[in-house]
């Protein structure tokens, strides 16, 4: 999980979404979007920053998840043709919704719109089984210049 600074004292509260919502979770549901691999959890935050305006103070949450702990996965096949687009069906916050409300597992696997053979790890932190899992660590994240630089024509 990727998060500025100032959220990394409970970096899986689902706050962000239980604000503004998500791709796969609509305002006022509790969901924890989380990534299966750092470079994914990366390129799914730098993809809606502002290059003018890059973060200086993100941090990336590494955890601890028990393998036996409960999840489901939601195929890109069982998803509607549209599920890439970068506008977000709204059929998919309604998958996170009932996820959320049916507390049948902590975890949704869902593929990724930026690379659909990856997963995000979805967390209910309302589940029972939410407690069971353990920050390992909370990092800096630091990335080079050439990633918010303009692009220098070739000559």
């Amino acid at each position: 999980m990727r998060c500025g600074r100032r959220f990394a004292r409970a970096p899986f509260d689902g706050e962000g979404a239980f604000r503004y919502g998500g791709r796969w979770s609509s305002p006022g549901v509790r969901l924890s979007y989380t990534s299966e691999h750092e470079s994914l959890a990366l390129l799914e935050y730098f993809v809606h920053l502002d290059s003018d305006d890059p973060p200086d103070d993100l941090v990336l949450a590494v955890a601890d998840v028990p393998e036996d702990l409960g999840r489901t996965e939601i195929r890109a096949g069982d998803l509607p043709r549209s599920w890439r687009s970068p506008s977000s069906p709204l059929e998919l916050a309604e998958f996170g919704d009932a996820f959320v409300r049916s507390r049948t597992h902590c975890i949704l696997l869902v593929p990724s719109a930026l690379a659909p053979r990856e997963h995000h790890c979805l967390i209910n932190p309302g589940h029972p089984d939410f407690m069971r899992i353990r920050i390992r660590s909370i990092e800096p994240v630091g990335y080079g210049p050439r990633l918010f630089r303009k692009p220098i024509p070739r000559q």
